[in-house]
């Protein structure tokens, strides 16, 4: 299925919105509800294809799981051996995290379980898993070029490793973490910079020990997981979306109620702040663990700048939107260390910067990165999205700022991560037909 975004241009943004629950937290909520010993109670889950397609999983490995009204869920876990195995393979459909998170649940069973997705998933790298894992003793065997389809062989004796990542990712650390649950000893994973930090944060709110020691995480395999309640807040990276649309339409004013502010996801505010956004972090307060806080921005001025490599892993996946912010800025804005957006959905410094060309602006584009001359206004025409949600998403904002209509296509994915998306930005004032 495919779907066409058309937009009218110009507009401001205004309204009091919360946009869905946070796509990283509901993944790990069903894993360890799943995996932990009693119900556990979901409030505020992301009923998103991708998040489905990880309660899916875990429903055909056994795991009696209920979907309720308003975004509720009810697992009641099996524990660490309770995972029977499937009829099937288990379809992950375009979620990587799902399909990463889930190599290191899988390697611990004591069953072959096969791990498939969609065109796109099937084009992305897993050897930056599997790898590590093999060296725990797990078996995955991937395509020739390290892609799905997965094929996990049970029963394998998993020992605990010191892992040394080369490359930041909160997907490859917590597929280690996960692994380790099952494994003799203690697994430990370094990481050269702060990534999210949802997996640990949950594991201790399920009652399993973690260690931190600086930028190492450990845990010791043979615990248990105890059932607790998980309050999703709302999804800082489907806000992304709102806070850069507000901040380049004049007129805007927006509020975002109860969005997830844990400091391993802020990039997005503290890069838009560096460039002059005005955006307020107000009522801050902690839910299950997790720090949350409401967000006011405004319309304001924006000037290019040098994105502080540090900050890159805090917003990787809010890049596409900053991509619109930077073409809106005065000046040129520089991102450099972002090769990992090379290899999400799709290629996103390329992706970004074909539409950005459509709309007149000017890109350099880098092995890691990319420079991007700001302009007073964007131009019209056709976008193609590659089936990406956020680069659909990104453009759709774009919009506020266009000379004329603008149209994204292949847009059905945005389901992934942001149902209601169409209807929730033209309440709010975006001219979007879908």
């Amino acid at each position: 299925m495919t779907s066409t975004f058309s937009l009218s241009p110009g507009g401001s943004l205004r309204g009091d919105l919360r946009v869905p629950g946070d796509k990283s937290i509901s993944h790990r909520s069903i894993m360890l509800g799943a995996l932990a010993e009693g119900r556990t109670t979901v409030t505020g889950f992301l009923d998103g294809e991708d998040c489905l397609a990880t309660l899916a999983a875990f429903q055909a490995m056994g795991v009696p799981i209920e979907r309720q009204e308003s975004n509720t869920v009810i697992i009641d876990g099996v524990g660490l051996q309770g995972l029977k195995a499937p009829g099937g393979p288990l379809d992950m459909g375009n979620s990587g995290t799902a399909m990463r998170l889930l190599c290191g649940v899988l390697a611990g069973q004591e069953f072959d379980s096969v791990l498939a997705g969609d065109a796109s998933l099937s084009r992305r790298p897993m050897r930056r898993v599997t790898e590590p894992l093999a060296r725990m003793g797990a078996r995955i065997d991937t395509t020739e070029s390290g892609t799905p389809p997965l094929r996990v062989r049970g029963g394998q004796l998993l020992a605990g490793q010191r892992h040394t990542l080369a490359v930041a990712s909160a997907q490859v650390k917590s597929a280690l973490l996960l692994a380790g649950l099952w494994s003799r000893g203690e697994t430990c994973v370094t990481e050269p910079a702060p990534t999210r930090d949802h997996t640990e944060r949950m594991l201790q709110g399920f009652g399993y020990e973690v260690r931190r020691d600086g930028s190492t995480v450990c845990l010791v395999g043979g615990g248990r997981l105890r059932a607790c309640p998980v309050d999703v807040p709302a999804d800082i990276s489907s806000a992304a979306f709102f806070l850069v649309g507000a901040t380049i339409a004049p007129g805007s004013d927006v509020l975002l109620r109860h969005v997830g502010v844990n400091p391993t996801r802020t990039g997005v505010i503290d890069i838009l702040r560096l460039m002059g956004a005005s955006i307020e972090v107000l009522e801050r307060r902690e839910i299950g663990g997790e720090p949350v806080a409401d967000l006011r921005v405004q319309w304001a001025p924006l000037h290019g700048i040098e994105i502080p490599r540090e900050l890159v892993p805090l917003a990787i996946d809010e890049f596409p939107a900053l991509f619109v912010a930077a073409a809106c800025a005065d000046g040129d804005t520089l991102l450099t260390g972002a090769e990992e957006l090379r290899v999400k959905e799709s290629d996103r410094i390329q992706v970004m910067a074909d539409g950005l060309g459509v709309l007149g602006v000017e890109c350099e584009v880098r092995p890691d990165g990319i420079r991007i001359r700001g302009r007073e206004s964007l131009g019209k025409g056709v976008i193609e999205s590659h089936g990406d949600h956020r680069i659909a998403m990104s453009f759709a904002m774009a919009a506020l700022r266009s000379e004329g209509s603008l149209e994204i296509r292949d847009c059905a994915n945005v389901a992934t991560s942001f149902p209601g998306f169409p209807e929730m930005a033209r309440a709010a004032g975006l001219g979007i037909r879908a």
